[in-house]
């Protein structure tokens, strides 16, 4: 019985509610909407519009009469004089020359050739001291032996005694930029072999 007498009550103020919202709904539309347009109303476009023709001022641009130069005369002729020819003939500017005997030097007992001589040093440039033997204060010595070549090149250079290894590889690379006035036999340079030499490594006090 209860829920006959609410759904009897509730159904008119549903329609109330709901007339309320429409009425409500259709006031905000017609706010909202802008006014219409008059009718009868032309708008006109032009496509090509004429530009007003503007008269631009023109300017005077005559130019002056320019003064006529003259030119400058040019400059004057100067007369060579012509250098007269030596009338005396040429052995009487110069000199004769004199004449004389050649003298005899003897050539056939003079012999050209070169005599014999051993290879000798012409360049021997120092030895580096070794780095790490220079800190630990280490002194030393290395016999090297090598050949010297008909151009005076040091080859197949060997450390034949080294006090230290450690002086080994620099002591080979001195003599690799030594040089020597090579062998001469018979005027005819040659190889020299077992050429022996000692560097020795000190420090400086």
């Amino acid at each position: 019985m209860g829920s006959i007498f609410r759904l009897v009550i509730g159904i008119p103020i549903a329609i109330i509610v709901t007339f309320a919202l429409f009425t409500l709904m259709r006031t905000l539309i017609f706010v909202d909407e802008a006014p219409p347009e008059e009718e009868g109303a032309e708008y006109r476009f032009d496509i090509n519009p004429q530009v007003e023709q503007v008269d631009a001022r023109a300017r005077d641009t005559s130019i002056d009469d320019v003064q006529q130069v003259d030119p400058p005369p040019p400059p004057p002729q100067v007369e060579r004089q012509a250098a007269d020819l030596p009338s005396e003939s040429l052995s009487t500017i110069v000199g004769s020359i004199p004449e004389f005997d050649a003298p005899d030097l003897n050539s056939g007992n003079v012999s050209f050739n070169i005599s014999d001589r051993n290879a000798q040093p012409l360049v021997r440039i120092p030895p580096q001291y070794p780095p790490r033997a220079a800190e630990r204060g280490i002194e030393g010595f290395c016999l090297m032996q090598f050949n010297v070549s008909p151009d005076g090149t040091p080859i197949d250079i060997v450390a034949l005694e080294c006090s230290s290894s450690m002086f080994e590889r620099s002591s080979i690379r001195a003599v690799e930029r030594w040089r020597y006035s090579p062998r001469i036999v018979d005027g005819v340079a040659q190889t020299r072999t077992g050429v022996q030499t000692r560097l020795d490594y000190q420090l400086d006090e």
